[in-house]
């Protein structure tokens, strides 16, 4: 998914310090013009920028796509530096990329790429679809990974019972799953989950203490370790240091969380409209050779490649803010 602001906010985001538990709520952002789709971002904003290295997360939905024009319509943008992973509970999304990548994103399947030193891709739900559901995280690339080449997976994880829960794991692993590991490629530890638990249920579950833990409620309640109460579409930040947290669903609905987490990032980063980069310049240089390899000259091959089957323009950059982007300095 792209962040189609017209006014992308500059984003310097680091690893700040932080009390054992935030609670953080989403802000909507429209995608698209006055039929747009509407998502919650709740990551990256003022209180915090990243859980481990995961920087970007857009959450939509239930939403009905009858009553519009369109559904997801994301002609093709560019990225950097970072891995996107889609994951829907309802509907069906076409992707299409420049490493010539033609997959579905269905419910319960991962869709991960990896944008490395550039790539484009479009998004585009398909006709049958009446409804969509799901989320659009980022993942944050290490300096010594973040030139890699660009490729992509799906891969279509097991569910797995887990006390009264039903567990998928989309990217890294748990600790009491570990044989339920994912088979999608990662550049530092992490972990990406889907836990559904039916209502008034509780689980006990096994955490790597070194990683920091985000838990984004999707539908029903949740109290994390007993005192810590996450209402649908708020996102509750769990610090380093934890073995066990344990998730209790309110008593009058089932619950279903995304369970996020790794160890942290450790780097300070640039991110700027579909770019993460290192410092300003770097972000100048990404948006010159994507308006002038792509927007100004379609046919032109270069560190973004082409899409083949997309039926339309690309999405333009929009223009830099006219002070200069700096990385936050490391606490």
């Amino acid at each position: 998914m792209s962040n189609l602001e017209v006014e992308p906010a500059e984003l310097l985001c680091d690893d700040d310090s932080a009390p054992r538990f935030q609670l953080l709520e989403g802000r909507e952002v429209p995608l698209g013009g006055p039929r747009a789709m509407t998502v919650r971002r709740t990551l990256p904003q003022r209180e915090r920028s990243l859980i481990g290295a995961w920087c970007f997360l857009d959450h939509y939905g239930p939403d009905d796509i009858t009553e519009r024009d369109a559904g997801m319509v994301v002609p093709p943008h560019p990225h950097t530096g970072l891995q996107t992973v889609s994951w829907l509970f309802e509907g069906e999304i076409e992707h299409r990329d420049s490493t010539g990548a033609h997959q579905m994103v269905r419910p319960g399947e991962l869709n991960l790429m990896t944008a490395g030193s550039g790539i484009q891709h479009s998004e585009v739900s398909t006709p049958a679809t009446t409804r969509l559901h799901g989320a659009q995280l980022w993942v944050a690339l290490p300096d010594r990974d973040r030139h890699t080449a660009p490729f992509f997976e799906h891969t279509e994880p097991v569910p797995v019972r887990l006390g009264d829960a039903t567990v998928r794991v989309f990217v890294g692993e748990l600790p009491e799953l570990a044989d339920h590991a994912s088979e999608a490629r990662t550049f530092t530890p992490l972990l990406g989950a889907q836990l559904d638990l039916p209502a008034g249920a509780v689980l006990d579950l096994a955490l790597d203490p070194t990683f920091e833990h985000g838990v984004l409620v999707d539908s029903g309640h949740a109290t994390l370790d007993d005192e810590h109460e996450v209402s649908a579409a708020q996102l509750g930040y769990l610090a380093p240091g934890a073995d066990y947290l344990r998730i209790e669903a309110g008593a009058d609905a089932p619950l279903r969380i995304l369970l996020i987490g790794g160890t942290p990032l450790g780097e300070p980063i640039v991110m700027w409209w579909n770019f993460i980069g290192r410092d300003h310049d770097e972000i100048v240089a990404f948006r010159e050779r994507w308006q002038t390899d792509v927007i100004d000259d379609a046919d032109r091959a270069g560190r973004f490649g082409h899409v083949d089957g997309y039926d339309g323009p690309a999405l333009p950059a929009p223009a830099l803010p006219s002070i200069r982007l700096r990385p936050r300095e490391q606490p």
